[in-house]
């Protein structure tokens, strides 16, 4: 019996067989139209994990008839590639499908860049990170960039009926069958997964006994015992973490408290509890802000009472926490107001600080002029004075630009108005 597990056995040997990615493979698409005209050139396949990267390079050497070749750019050595430059001399051209591109250290890489740019070895890097910020340059303008996305249910439900129907890859010499709620299990947990999905299928064929008929029939038992419910595509530490943080925050900024709790279930699902807090804090202050102060100190509330319950209970006062940030009134009149103050600062627009708003604590401060005629505000009635605080250059500039539809904020507009009115 083979050792190469089933999701191994079934890759697709010519770009027909592969599925989903139709945006890459589909008819008149890049990667067909490359394969068709046999013009292949280097690429960096990226997208998370089991969704077709390697399917894809396997698919492009059997539709070309090109050599083909599989090293991993941490644990192959440079004598490795070397070795896959001969071959590639030798035959003209090779194919080298490198997973990890995104680790591959310098000297390995500038092994790599005279064979690509003579066209000795077509690259495939393949990669779950993004290219634009985990790869050197220097490949990555060598290559053409192409995401690749998760598999959709239907896509996995033909994998896994190919493998049961495929007498020399597959398990069609088992006599397996699977019922409908077992098949629906695998297809689910898999998160888009096919990789899983094959292998978990594989394990259940392995492990199921037969019947009376000597015939292998998975249950939804026996999938639940094969492949578990956790199989979750969230790298905290990858891209995807950050897109789902990205989509968690847009959500409860358009108000969308059903999205805003969907992407608030997979980070919780994820277990980071450190960077939901952070990014609720944000959304607090960036984006409801002045709308509704005090939901600022009731989100930071919900954090603290999530971090004494931790994981599962958290999920509790993060939820609470959501739903009120979703249906806010929302306002970003405060991260405007200081990145306009920024913006000045940043071009150069800084001015001196006027004289009588200098430090006139130490000796020879008031030789200098400094502290002279500073008005204490206290002093006065409602404790306020008209007196310049901005520097002389900027002393008629207007940073903060209140939202006109919040009632808190057309408050604060006319305690401005009225300052500003001050003789």
């Amino acid at each position: 019996m083979s050792t190469q597990p089933l999701s191994y056995k079934m890759r697709p040997k010519s770009i027909d067989d592969v599925l989903g990615q139709s945006h890459l493979v589909g008819e008149g698409k890049i990667i067909r139209r490359m394969v068709e005209a046999k013009k292949l050139s280097s690429m960096i396949l990226y997208g998370p994990p089991g969704t077709g990267k390697t399917s894809i390079a396997s698919a492009i050497a059997g539709s070309t008839n090109y050599h083909f070749r599989t090293l991993n750019a941490v644990t192959n050595t440079k004598k490795d590639m070397q070795q896959v430059a001969e071959e590639g001399k030798m035959s003209g051209s090779i194919i080298l499908l490198l997973d990890e591109i995104h680790r591959l250290d310098k000297g390995k890489q500038d092994f790599l860049l005279p064979h690509l740019e003579n066209g000795t070895i077509i690259l495939i890097g393949a990669t779950t990170s993004n290219p634009y910020h985990a790869i050197n340059p220097a490949i990555r303008s060598r290559c053409q960039i192409f995401e690749v996305h998760p598999l959709e249910e239907k896509d996995i439900k033909e994998a896994l009926n190919r493998a049961l129907k495929d007498q020399t890859s597959g398990l069609g010499s088992m006599n397996v069958s699977i019922d409908d709620d077992a098949a629906e299990h695998f297809i689910l947990s898999s998160h888009g997964d096919v990789r899983s999905a094959l292998n978990a299928l594989e394990l259940a064929a392995l492990s199921t006994k037969q019947d009376e008929d000597n015939q292998i029939n998975i249950t939804l038992e026996d999938a639940k015992n094969c492949m578990q419910q956790t199989a979750f595509l969230h790298d905290k530490d990858g891209d995807q973490h950050y897109d789902v943080m990205s989509a968690f925050q847009k959500s409860i900024r358009g108000s969308d408290v059903n999205a805003s709790l969907h992407y608030l279930g997979r980070l919780v699902e994820a277990g980071d509890l450190v960077t939901i807090a952070r990014r609720l804090i944000v959304i607090a202050h960036e984006d409801i802000g002045l709308a509704n102060p005090p939901l600022a100190g009731r989100t930071l509330d919900a954090i603290i009472a999530a971090e004494r319950l931790g994981f599962p209970e958290a999920r509790i006062p993060l939820s609470s926490a959501v739903i009120e940030l979703a249906l806010s009134p929302k306002s970003n009149s405060a991260i405007k107001s200081i990145d306009n103050a920024m913006s000045d600062i940043k071009s150069g627009h800084i001015g001196s600080v006027p004289k009588h708003l200098r430090d006139g604590h130490y000796s020879s401060a008031e030789k200098l002029g400094n502290a002279i005629g500073y008005k204490y505000p206290h002093n006065y009635p409602n404790h306020v004075v008209k007196q310049q605080y901005l520097p002389d250059s900027l002393k008629n500039k207007k940073y903060f630009v209140p939202s006109s539809n919040t009632k808190y904020e057309q408050q604060l507009e006319d305690i401005y108005d009225k300052l500003n009115g001050l003789t």
